[in-house]
């Protein structure tokens, strides 16, 4: 953090000391709630678990290949633009970024046709035409709308911080008027019949863990905030944007590693700091949870009370490192089953894993070859799988999903891989009872709350807490929800809010 991001110093010149704040946590979303309050003149730290930062945006790095744990694409980079200038630099000073064209590739199973899904309008038109020229025509009307829910949706919705009902009740009749309560799939069908169409342009919910069956329109403008801001890479993946801006936190506050915080402590309905497994006390005015929502109430803040929302699907995710490269895969590609619908609702209904697999895979060696050895590839594959109130017995069951998800990649009736076993050198797998043990995520959900309609917006959890005094929320399980872009915008909500109450605060 440079010297003069600390100058004007708005909420600290009127104590004898700067108003300190704690975050729990060292995700994207705690990494960029402290930047701003640096940027205020706060003392920040920050209390991390693990050995490194990230949460669920972690790094694997072993025998020549790396993958990122997490997320894999930045979209809206301007919300990083707007980061790095806070700590006095620019992004490109510290990460290159690099535009997808194509963002992905989809393929089902039984269609030997692809879609190779981009911003690039006439070749999106000529990618929906090959499946029904009439969808074609009604692309344009199609984007026209998710223009405006963007833009109402993300744009000014994800901005708010909704903190009492009457400040959202006047965003009901727009969204109504927009036709963006609907479920996802009903808007997308209003526009396209083709179901191989409307699967290209309902799936992406199912990035911050939503049922498109089930979760509103709105977040059908995921898919247009891709096709306006891009989908982005950067070298040495995501893990390398989560280095650069714990390295801004700590050029201007600390960050604590390998420390979990055990307890938030209060003094008359208000935080006063926050106690970590060494027993160290950090005092605080202020403290940002980006731990797990629900496990911030039952755990940090001894809250036996708290009822769990409804929670994500989890992830079944394996890390390959392959000793040759599978031109089949693009950087990204997604594999499509052949009962889509009911893969869907088994793995976020039913509690049971899909009979067909849908699987999303990650090949970073296509745009920096240095993610793998040379002539092998680094391959990230997640499969959708129901969390752990399912029961399932992981332990018992891992063996058998593995294989499903190898024999669906090397089937010639999927991406016909063929010989990818034999060409295994580095493999590492997760399942939701790593979600739960190694990032405290209630039920090893994947991405917090669902993104229901009665779980958006002012419907869940604020990012002030309502119930302790100079306590706040950032990350996927508060508003506006699940992604880089939501926790990026919702870390400023966050940091507004808190430095609102500051200047009251230090009186």
């Amino acid at each position: 953090m440079t010297a003069g991001l600390h100058s004007s110093a708005p909420v600290a010149g009127a104590r004898s000391r700067p108003l300190r704040a704690v975050v729990v946590g060292a995700g994207l979303g705690g990494l960029a709630s402290a930047i701003r309050l640096l940027a205020a003149g706060l003392e920040v730290t920050v209390v991390e678990a693990a050995a490194t930062p990230g949460g669920r945006a972690g790094r694997i790095r072993e025998q020549g290949y790396t993958f990122d744990t997490g997320p894999s694409l930045i979209t809206m980079p301007q919300l990083l633009d707007q980061l790095f200038q806070l700590a006095g630099t620019t992004t490109q000073e510290h990460l290159t970024l690099r535009r997808l064209e194509p963002f992905y590739r989809i393929r089902w199973r039984s269609e030997p046709r692809c879609f190779d899904f981009g911003s690039n309008f006439e070749q999106m038109q000529e990618q929906i035409g090959q499946f029904s020229s009439p969808d074609a025509q009604r692309y344009p009307a199609f984007i026209e709308q998710s223009r405006r829910i963007y833009e109402e949706a993300i744009l000014k919705a994800g901005t708010s911080s909704f903190l009492r009902l009457r400040d959202f009740l006047p965003l009901v009749p727009r969204m109504i008027s927009l036709r963006a309560l609907r479920s996802v799939q009903h808007y997308v069908g209003s526009y396209f019949e083709d179901p191989h169409v409307r699967q290209a342009f309902s799936f992406h919910p199912l990035f911050i863990g939503g049922d498109p069956y089930r979760v509103p329109a709105v977040y059908a403008a995921l898919a247009f905030l891709q096709i306006e801001s891009g989908v982005w890479y950067s070298d040495g993946g995501v893990f390398s944007l989560v280095e650069a801006l714990a390295g801004l936190v700590q050029s201007g506050g600390a960050i604590h590693y390998g420390d979990s915080a055990v307890e938030i402590r209060r003094r008359e309905g208000r935080v006063t700091g926050v106690r970590t497994a060494s027993g160290v006390f950090h005092p605080a005015d202020f403290v940002i949870s980006n731990s797990d929502v629900v496990e911030t109430r039952r755990l940090l803040l001894d809250d036996g009370s708290s009822k769990d929302p409804q929670l994500t699907m989890s992830c079944f995710l394996l890390y390959l490192g392959t000793d040759r490269i599978f031109p089949q895969l693009s950087h990204h590609t997604l594999l499509v089953g052949d009962d889509y619908s009911g893969f869907i609702r088994d793995v976020t209904r039913r509690g049971r894993l899909g009979a067909s697999p849908s699987l999303y895979l990650h090949a970073p060696a296509r745009t920096e070859p240095g993610m793998a050895p040379p002539g092998g590839d680094a391959i990230s594959v997640l499969l959708p799988v129901p969390n752990l109130r399912s029961q399932i017995d992981w332990d018992a069951v891992e063996t058998m999903v593995r294989e499903q998800v190898l024999s669906a990649m090397e089937d010639v009736s999927g991406l016909h891989m063929e010989g990818l076993r034999d060409s295994l050198r580095f493999e590492r797998s997760w399942t939701p009872v790593d979600f739960k043990s190694r990032l405290r995520a209630r039920l090893g959900n994947a991405f917090g709350p669902e993104p229901t309609l009665l779980q958006s917006a002012y419907f869940r959890q604020p990012n002030r807490d309502r119930q302790v005094k100079g306590l706040y929320h950032v990350g996927a399980g508060t508003h506006p929800g699940a992604g880089i872009p939501g926790v990026l915008l919702g870390a400023e909500v966050t940091a507004q809010l808190l430095l609102q109450e500051a200047p009251a605060w230090r009186s």
